[in-house]
């Protein structure tokens, strides 16, 4: 499919597949076009900024509170955004990729909120990012009714709100091209299901909600408020309709959360703890120094003193402003013989019992079994208050030495440490290769985020002398002999030529998503359309899908 405007010229370029048309307007396509002649540029200079800022760390820059931004965080009179339909109470949100049985599930698990997440758990091929839109959609006109395996799915009816996280903005979507070039990959997410689902939702009493990854700065966030601005705008929604919780899973953002809920205030949502990514972040922007080198992931629990400065700050942070404070994620997969699920949910809930104890208005789960173990754990301590941003944890200090305290938690990892690090990431490059982003792997729910800390860790392990790069290639062959005996169908040769090229490099790359999705997702697309007879020509006018 192409739409052309006075402005822009937007292409469809993947494959067709069923129902894409529904997806892939002429009207859907328009608005992409708009939203990325009005921000495509901003965008790409604040990635350039990006890039600088990440050379200074790597330099020795200091990392501290901003000089230039202190009257924001000193003046005590302003708020964000009261609560909107359906995100008062968030004490449980359980996150998945929108896939219709994972969907169906999520929404009637017991959550107050599902985030469909498009980006750490679904693998951006082409028939997941407009499936995923589908997926949504149809849960929204109550479409997603149907049997696999003789068992019935479909939606209760008061399912959890819906809230979706869109791309970072380092992606692309090389499947959508405007004027010749991809469309930034969160603006498609985005403008896809605003564009279909926004007076939608707003009509049956909720509204466009979202999940807002990977935020660096205030300026980022600023960009995000005028894009929510813009789009409503332009549909003809009332403004502050949107709203978005920011993920705080970056170092540099932890030093701007005040910031960021201002620039977002009219549509703020809160932040979330990205435990995840925030512990993948740190390690990445400080891999070239000793003093940050730490130990085995496991070992790595959110009762590390740097953690828990980061989280305190970030209930005080959102408390004082009247804003929601989401906590981290509990991957733990319930399961197997009866001790060993007893002791998963046990750690499920010291987890949650420390959140909830700590302020946090709620917490995440990536599988329904976890659901009731969170509900209770969150009941115990609101009772039959919605949340307790009442709470304003004025007794936490939190400076710029607490957030970076990370030798207080350094260590050498163990053998089992290392191979597991590379197990973990062989594995999950196999899986987002074919297609799944959320993987269960040795009783957790692992995704891209786990998936990089794996490898960022294997690369600063090595850099600082604690593991020498012959042991790992040796470990690596070994557990790419294991995957292909474990599942003939794995991509063991490309997973591992990923975990090379992101692992064991001479620099370390900012995400193994970048390069792998050029290299593999996209090619893999022209390659199946091309073995399927689709010419360039008919992707471009038909991609629209029949």
């Amino acid at each position: 499919m192409s739409v052309a405007s006075p402005t822009h010229h937007v292409e469809v370029t993947g494959p067709p597949g069923e129902r894409f048309e529904e997806i892939l307007t002429p009207g859907a396509l328009d608005f992409i076009g708009r939203l990325d002649a009005a921000f495509s540029a901003r965008r790409t200079a604040l990635l350039a900024e990006r890039r600088r800022r990440a050379l200074r760390l790597a330099s020795g820059c200091a990392l501290d509170f901003s000089v230039a931004t202190r009257a924001v965080r000193e003046d005590s009179g302003w708020r964000v955004a009261g609560p909107a339909p359906g995100l008062t109470d968030r004490r449980v949100e359980i996150t998945g990729p929108p896939q219709p049985r994972m969907a169906v599930n999520a929404l009637n698990s017991g959550a107050r909120v599902w985030m469909a997440d498009f980006e750490d758990a679904t693998s951006p091929r082409w028939e997941n990012v407009v499936g995923g839109q589908l997926t949504l959609l149809d849960a929204i006109e109550r479409r997603l009714d149907f049997t696999r395996n003789g068992k019935r799915y479909r939606v209760d009816e008061r399912p959890a709100t819906i809230m979706v996280r869109p791309r970072g903005w380092h992606l692309t979507e090389d499947h959508l091209l405007v004027d010749g070039r991809p469309v930034a990959a969160p603006l498609v997410d985005f403008g896809l299901y605003f564009f279909h689902c926004a007076r939608r939702q707003t009509e049956a009493g909720s509204g466009p909600y979202f999940y807002l990854p990977k935020l660096e700065n205030h300026y980022e966030a600023r960009l995000w408020n005028d894009v929510f601005v813009f789009a409503q705008d332009l549909l003809g929604i009332p403004r502050g309709t949107v709203r978005a919780t920011v993920l705080i899973e970056t170092v540099t953002a932890a030093f701007e959360m005040e910031e960021i809920l201002y620039e977002l205030r009219e549509h703020s949502a809160g932040l979330n703890a990205g435990r995840w990514d925030y512990l993948f972040n740190l390690i990445k922007n400080f891999a070239h120094r000793p003093d940050f080198v730490l130990p085995d992931r496991a070992k790595v629990t959110m009762t590390a003193p740097f953690l828990r400065a980061y989280t305190e700050l970030l209930v005080r942070t959102c408390h004082r402003r009247g804003a929601h404070a989401i906590g981290g994620m509990a991957a733990q997969i319930p399961g197997g013989d009866a001790e060993s699920h007893e002791a998963a949910l046990a750690r499920v809930r010291l987890d949650k019992e420390r959140e909830a104890e700590d302020g946090f208005d709620g917490s995440w789960v990536a599988h329904p079994a976890l659901v009731p173990v969170c509900a209770d754990t969150f009941g115990s301590v609101l009772g039959e208050r919605p949340h307790q941003i009442e709470r304003t944890r004025d007794d936490v200090e939190a400076g710029a030495a607490d957030l970076l305290a990370v030798r207080r938690t350094g260590g050498a990892p163990t053998p089992e440490g290392i191979r597991g690090n590379i197990a973990v990431a062989l594995r999950y490059f196999d899986a987002w290769l074919r297609g799944q982003g959320a993987v269960a792997l040795y009783g957790l729910m692992e995704d891209a985020a786990t998936a990089e800390i794996a490898r960022c860790q294997i690369w600063q392990w090595q850099q600082h002398g604690a593991v020498s790069r012959e042991t790992v290639l040796r470990l690596l062959d070994e557990e790419s002999a294991a995957l292909a005996k474990e599942d003939p169908s794995a991509l063991s040769a490309e997973a591992r030529e990923i975990f090379v090229r992101t692992a064991l490099a001479g620099e370390l790359p900012g995400f193994f998503t970048v390069d792998a999705y050029e290299r593999h997702l996209v090619r893999r697309v022209t390659d199946v359309a091309e073995e399927a007879g689709v010419t360039e020509e008919a992707r471009v006018t038909e991609g629209a899908g029949r």
